[in-house]
């Protein structure tokens, strides 16, 4: 059953890979596959638990799912309240605030504006926000299909680098500097400078590609079918409140220790209320598509339902021994801090990062390795960084693929080579620092 298990995770990873040959939505898949996972799990749970039976086994398996689905759905809130603030954003116009300040057409140049601004931004929110406004902002500037995923594609990358280098950048440095094994200012001055070259090593490389000026959507955006368009004051209003609560978010977090989710709702229901009480002396076609409850209609759900069914699945391999078993094998084949974080973030890039680091972390104790130890700043850089390497590696990735509907496949051949140049030119670097 063992086996089994790992053989099911496997067929749903590459039917989701395939998804555009075999022409089945990947929510669907990760749904079916998360489900499977378990099923076998709980069916097969004598040989995964040896020392527990009976209804004691059931009792395991079935609080395993729970806590489980509890931390996934603090990751799938704060996706969807992001997501409705970023809309919401959309619908009032409010990014032309920046888009009307980035004029330049030229790819290049466009390039490393938009990677560099992602970079620092995802310090500061995180790599999933990040990515989600990014998102939006590429829509706005991009019309070429070609271009928005090639763009889209290094975005990725530049979330998850800047994410890396701040300890409220990332789930996992969130974990490691909550844990206690890196502290703010030392994962700052550490992992800044291979975070950078994991990023400008693949924009140097793709400069050289890239030629020409990219073409801007020209249809302007109509709010409704009367043709109201919202006024200055409200566009810039609430894109300052939006932009704001998501900010917020890291500095709610650090005042009330609790989950983040709890911040991005927070956030919110300031931005609903405030655009319930500038709309409110509207009549209902004005407000038809400035209310956020018709706003809800336009979150990408499939893109969700997604991200549930393969961490659902991970959370079974997770529960079920395969991640802890793996990190074991790495301890014991691997002696080097470089060796066993480079293999933990390359595997970061198929199994999520979050329970990769939990089991690193439950491995190696601060009496192993003090806090602020080499190999935790380098697990902070890996882990963060090496998801880029596939596009459903990381939640920032995942985002974008569901927002921009980037094709797996496409990525692998396109964007996946770039992001591991970038990945081992940042390992080096930190060797050369330390």
């Amino acid at each position: 059953m063992y086996l089994t298990l790992l053989a099911v995770f496997i067929v749903g990873y590459l039917f989701i890979a395939l998804e555009h040959t075999i022409k089945i939505d990947k929510a669907a898949t990760a749904l079916l596959t998360g489900t499977l996972c378990w099923v076998i799990f709980i069916i097969g749970r004598d040989s995964f638990l040896v020392n527990i039976s009976g209804d004691e086994s059931i009792h395991f398996v079935t609080e395993s799912l729970r806590e489980n689905l509890g931390e996934i759905s603090e990751i799938l809130f704060f996706l969807l309240g992001a997501m409705t603030i970023v809309e919401i954003i959309d619908a009032h116009e409010g990014f032309s605030v920046i888009t009307d300040k980035i004029t330049t057409t030229n790819r290049v140049k466009l390039l490393w504006i938009l990677c560099l601004l992602t970079f620092f931004l995802s310090a500061a929110l995180d790599n999933l926000t990040t990515a989600i406004v990014m998102s939006a902002l590429l829509r706005k500037l991009i019309h070429d299909k070609k271009d928005l995923w090639m763009f889209a594609g290094l975005l990725i990358i530049a979330a998850n680098a800047g994410g890396a280098w701040s300890p409220i950048g990332d789930v996992t440095t969130i974990m490691l500097w909550i844990g206690g094994q890196v502290t703010a200012m030392h994962i700052i001055k550490e992992i800044f400078l291979p975070s950078l070259v994991c990023l400008l090593v693949p924009l140097a490389i793709i400069s050289f590609r890239f030629k020409g000026h990219i073409t801007k959507p020209t249809e302007h955006y109509i709010l409704d079918s009367h043709g109201y368009q919202v006024s200055s004051f409200e566009k810039n209003l609430v894109f300052a409140i939006g932009i704001g609560a998501l900010l917020f978010v890291p500095i709610f977090k650090t005042i009330t220790h609790l989950p983040p989710f709890m911040g991005i709702l927070l956030g919110l229901s300031v931005v609903w209320i405030t655009t319930e009480i500038i709309h409110r002396n509207k009549t209902i076609e004005e407000k038809k598509t400035l209310a956020i409850s018709n706003v809800l209609r336009r979150i990408d759900t499939p893109s969700i339902l997604f991200f549930l069914g393969i961490l659902v699945a991970v959370g079974a391999l997770q529960s079920a021994g395969h991640l802890g078993d793996m990190s074991r094998l790495l301890d014991a084949n691997f002696d080097s801090i470089y060796a066993v974080n480079f293999i933990i973030g390359v595997l970061s890039s198929i199994v999520d990062n979050v329970p990769l680091v939990a089991g690193t972390m439950g491995m190696y104790s601060l009496e192993t390795y003090p806090p602020d130890a080499d190999f935790w700043e380098l697990l902070a850089y890996c882990a963060g960084t090496g998801g880029s390497i596939l596009i459903i590696g990381s939640a920032a990735g995942v985002a974008i693929m569901g927002i921009l509907k980037i094709d797996f496949m496409w990525y692998l051949k396109n964007i996946s080579l770039l992001a591991f140049i970038g990945y081992v030119a940042g390992i080096l670097t930190f060797m050369l620092i330390n």
